[in-house]
């Protein structure tokens, strides 16, 4: 028998959004879930996300007067995903995710967690049969740093810090174009002098999702320990009981009776699985991922047997890589009019408004890198990264990150393309854009191209010719937010092995796994909803309860 330091009926690796779901589950029905962060701060991926999840027919479609239903969530899935998406999106994984999803949201309100809807942030394939063009996604409300007193200290900070509304993100995205962008600016403005004032932020987005987890779990007195790494898992008898882990330099054992949940990240931070396992060119320099997405958990559960897949496959959000700080994300930059991305051969290559994980397969397929081309009234119009419009820095050029020219034969021979190559693309797309119709890759014909298009630019939002010096461009990589390959999981998020059979007392969910969705990312927050829901899942099976 094992010696045990202490003991836990739930142990759960990693401090994500669906780290605390499972944890509050746990806490209700009166069980001891323990939840252990390798890092100094708490919030996972899930903190620095766009803290949005994807859930179809959530509670709060009908309280709104969205017409949804699982089966018409069942019928976009099965479109989007389809139907040989790999081992972790079965039929029996997609069916669990659909009918968990509501009730999770449910029994989180029930908790006091809030949500709102983020109206018209359309699925991404919206056309697709069961699609939502009004949005399946939630959020958050904005919260004051404030109301988290010490918490606030311990709370993941990422890249999306901007004191918005996840609702408002198209608005802010039109502050120089739409009334309601001018007034969400000015709302903006008023918020960042009150932060100024008060020295705490005003947390939205990821920030504001997992600051309102955050307060419910301590509230509940939900354990998290940070600076607590896993070493090893223990094994007896081929079933998981516990895990070895370490803090302050010191070894322990902690017993867990019903079983370990691995809720840890991928590995967008771990250089050499990335080039085992990952497309090439690749580098960790493109990628905004959590500090902690190092994969070792995934290592581990595989050295005990665990089978993996799609560990080829990441969450992929088109990036350039400015002179100074992290790499630039183009979720909301790209849809916009007067900007076009090309490959090495001057050709365009992509439906530029598409989903931003479509958009990085197609970076790969044509070849990375890969150029973005704009006139200046993009720059002058709209925010570039976290850069917002009209205000371009003098090191964006004189570093080379930004390339500047009066043609575009010229600006083809600064970035080293073909002249006569680029200017035959740029034609064809100026003719697409006069009539509306992007005849190559059918950009603005999607409700989900149109969030982010300019409702002022005519006939197509999307589309902006390209025309008025001077000429921009900027070299554009497959940047992520995290990983979307890992281990295997049934529909009760418990470990397979190759063979399909479980490994009693492990679980796993988050971008520790293969994807629920696949190659596909069906909407906003769909990563971040599947670890959520298959956590919760994950302790209902643990504790051998229902979820009717």
């Amino acid at each position: 028998m094992s010696q045990w330091d202490e003991t836990a009926d739930f142990v759960i690796v990693g401090s994500g959004g669906g780290s605390m779901a499972a944890g509050l589950y746990l806490k209700s029905i009166g069980k001891r879930p323990l939840i252990l962060e390798k890092t100094d701060k708490i919030g996972g991926s899930t903190a620095m996300s766009g803290g949005v999840l994807w859930i179809p027919n959530h509670p709060l479609q009908a309280r709104f007067g969205v017409q949804d239903s699982e089966e018409a969530g069942r019928r976009y899935l099965n479109a989007a995903v389809g139907h040989d998406a790999g081992p972790g999106s079965t039929p029996a994984r997609k069916e669990a995710f659909l009918k968990a999803g509501p009730a999770m949201v449910t029994f989180l309100e029930s908790q006091g967690m809030q949500f709102i809807r983020a109206e018209g942030w359309s699925d991404y394939y919206d056309e697709l049969d069961g699609g939502c063009a009004r949005s399946r996604s939630l959020a958050a409300p904005m919260l004051d740093a404030r109301d988290m007193g010490p918490l606030f200290d311990k709370l993941r900070m990422g890249p999306m810090v901007v004191p918005l509304p996840v609702d408002q993100t198209r608005n802010i995205t039109l502050a120089t174009r739409t009334p309601k962008g001018m007034w969400e600016g000015v709302k903006l403005l008023m918020r960042l002098r009150r932060m100024a004032k008060t020295g705490k932020p005003i947390l939205s987005y990821g920030g504001a999702l997992q600051g309102r987890m955050l307060m419910l779990s301590a509230a509940k007195g939900v354990p998290i320990r940070t600076s607590c790494g896993i070493v090893d898992l223990v094994e007896e008898e081929g079933r998981i009981a516990g895990a070895v882990v370490e803090q302050d330099g010191r070894r322990r054992r902690i017993r867990a009776l019903d079983g370990v949940l691995i809720n840890a990240g991928g590995f967008s931070r771990n250089k050499a699985m990335r080039e085992k396992y990952g497309p090439a060119p690749a580098s960790t320099d493109w990628t905004n991922a959590n500090p902690g997405d190092t994969g070792e958990m995934i290592e581990i559960a595989q050295a005990h047997g665990a089978a993996l897949d799609l560990m080829d496959q990441a969450w992929w959000v088109p990036g350039t890589l400015p002179p100074n700080g992290a790499v630039f994300m183009h979720v909301t930059d790209l849809s916009k009019p007067h900007v076009i991305v090309v490959d090495q051969n001057g050709r365009r290559i992509m439906n530029e408004s598409q989903s931003y994980m479509a958009n990085g397969q197609a970076l790969y397929k044509a070849g990375v890198p890969a150029w973005v081309i704009m006139d200046c009234r993009h720059r002058q119009r709209y925010a570039w990264g976290v850069q917002p419009p009209g205000q371009t820095p003098d090191d964006w050029k004189s570093s080379g990150y930004m390339k500047s020219a009066s043609t575009i034969e010229s600006l083809a021979t600064a970035i080293g393309l073909d002249p006569a190559a680029l200017r035959q693309t740029v034609d064809r797309f100026n003719d697409f854009a006069r009539t509306g119709k992007d005849l190559d890759f059918h950009r603005g014909e999607r409700a989900y191209d149109n969030w982010f298009g300019d409702p002022r630019t005519k006939p197509n939002p999307n589309l902006g010719t390209i025309e008025k010096a001077p000429f921009l461009a900027f070299k554009m990589v497959p940047g992520d937010v995290g990983t979307a390959g890992g281990i295997i999981t049934d529909e009760h998020a418990r470990v397979l092995r190759p063979d399909g059979s479980v490994i009693d007392g492990l679980y796993a969910t988050g971008n520790s796994t293969a994807s629920v969705m696949g190659r596909v990312y069906p909407g906003a927050g769909a990563s971040i909803a599947a670890s959520f829901v298959f956590a919760w899942l994950a302790a209902h099976h643990a504790a051998g309860t229902s979820i009717a």
